[in-house]
């Protein structure tokens, strides 16, 4: 029973991964029942504020007319006890008739925590807890931490060659990384809730920072762009602002800002969200913490190199994605995508767990998860 149990979770697992980029800043969930070896529905959480997981998979099986009596629900996380946009699941289940939920971990939701898996045996289902826990996890790493520390998981990503250079001296970057990862990069900003750079980016580049990926999923929603600017110089004809239809603005700022201008950029419809500094910059602990409240579950930081290096080294990084193209740019004045502090010995160095590895097109990712919760 124990590998039908981890087949079964595992194509729960798959269903859960259907719903990022729409449910947030609700969990992924995938939900398989089976009776007698045989699947007789199955279902995911699809959108925030529709039908559970759970839910869809029972509307799947009575749709094809099954009988749940005595089956099992395969669901990766667990099931709600409590009214919100929805009615509980515990309730449904019962009523449905499955005797038996195996489920991959508890709910950190304090309104669940547990109340849920009790719920369910006070009514006499059986309820084994735990397969498939270590891949819903790493799946649920955003939800859980939105959960737990009330911050969204942060992505750093960055482009660079062999060498490690993200630029070359004069400052060119376009285009390192192949077009393959650039359309993988406009995927992943359709799936966060914000993406962020430093206002030297925007100086620099005069970035959209939207998603071309969204604009082919007409039901996709374009990040929030997020600017770091303590002093706000952002240039007033620069893209961001020109396409604020497109996608809202938010300017991270401090106390060091010109009151006339923070006024200016207020009247101009963008957010301006004044922060406590650190060191002269954003405080971006308080930032982090900012998003959090407002329930966003990743936010994804494309530099550049002074901004990457500050999440990193300030341990608020939990996600690195770096796309390594086959070019060597070479050169003293080359910039590379991380600075910090010179350390004397390599032991001092910060040590990152194995990646994920995947080759795109002619450039290879490799993904570094840092956190865990």
């Amino acid at each position: 029973m124990a590998r039908d149990d981890e087949f079964f979770m595992a194509m729960a697992i798959d269903l859960a991964r259907k719903g990022r980029g729409s449910v947030e800043p609700n969990p992924m969930v995938g939900a398989v029942i089976v009776k007698e070896g045989k699947i007789i529905g199955q279902g995911y959480h699809e959108r925030f504020g529709g039908p559970h997981a759970e839910i869809n998979a029972i509307n799947d099986a009575l749709k094809h007319h099954e009988d749940l009596t005595g089956a099992t629900m395969y669901v990766t996380l667990e099931p709600c006890c409590h009214f919100g946009k929805t009615p509980p699941c515990t309730e449904a289940i019962i009523s449905s008739g499955i005797s038996r939920v195996v489920s991959a971990i508890e709910d950190v939701d304090p309104k669940v925590a547990g109340r849920g898996f009790r719920r369910l045996k006070d009514a006499g289902v059986e309820v084994v807890v735990g397969i498939g826990a270590e891949e819903v996890r790493k799946l649920l790493s955003g939800y859980i931490k939105l959960r737990t520390k009330q911050q969204p998981w942060v992505i750093c990503k960055w482009a660079q060659s062999l060498d490690g250079k993200i630029a070359t001296a004069s400052g060119d970057s376009k285009w390192i990384s192949s077009t393959a990862s650039r359309r993988r990069v406009h995927e992943l900003r359709r799936l966060c809730d914000g993406v962020c750079v430093g206002v030297g980016t925007v100086i620099a580049d005069d970035p959209l920072l939207t998603s071309r990926d969204a604009d082919d999923n007409p039901s996709s929603s374009q990040p929030v762009r997020v600017i770091l600017d303590s002093r706000l110089r952002i240039p007033l004809d620069c893209r961001l602002i020109r396409t604020l239809e497109v996608s809202p603005v938010i300017i991270a700022t401090t106390n060091q800002a010109a009151a006339d201008r923070v006024k200016f950029f207020q009247q101009a419809g963008i957010e301006v969200l004044s922060l406590p500094s650190h060191k002269g910059k954003v405080d971006l602990e308080s930032l982090l913490t900012e998003l959090g409240k407002r329930e966003w579950t990743y936010f994804l930081i494309e530099g550049g190199r002074e901004v990457i290096t500050s999440f990193i080294m300030q341990g608020l990084a939990d996600e690195l994605m770096v796309f390594i193209a086959p070019c060597i740019i070479g050169g003293v004045g080359s910039m590379s995508a991380v600075q910090g502090e010179d350390i004397e010995k390599v032991s001092q160095a910060l040590k990152l767990p194995c990646p994920e590895v995947e080759q795109i097109d002619s450039d290879v990712l490799l993904r570094y998860v840092i956190s865990h919760y």
